[in-house]
């Protein structure tokens, strides 16, 4: 069974209050969406989001210098330090 991906503009809007990209501390940042999962034209989860500055969101997602398993894990790393901010930050909750 497939769930229903977890949509919420709070959650985007609280990634987005982290300004600094949690791979490489650039400032400005993209709430970027894992890649794992996703069907035709849909988005993981909000809450599989990272705070990645352009270049790491291009490097994840397009980059030649990692294979398709060290581009997950490096995802999966920055999705995790998300929630760590997230969580530091008192942001975590997020509206339905």
């Amino acid at each position: 069974m497939r769930l229903k991906p977890y949509r919420s503009r709070q959650w985007l809007a609280n990634v987005h209050q982290l300004d600094q990209c949690v791979l490489c501390g650039a400032w400005g940042i993209q709430a970027a969406h894992s890649n794992q999962d996703r069907g035709m034209g849909q988005k993981a989860s909000d809450c599989l989001c990272a705070a990645l500055c352009p270049a790491c969101h291009h490097d994840i997602d397009n980059g030649r210098d990692m294979d398709k398993q060290e581009r997950r894990a490096r995802m999966d790393r920055a999705i995790v330090l998300t929630i760590d901010q997230l969580a530091r930050r008192g942001l975590l909750e997020a509206s339905k």
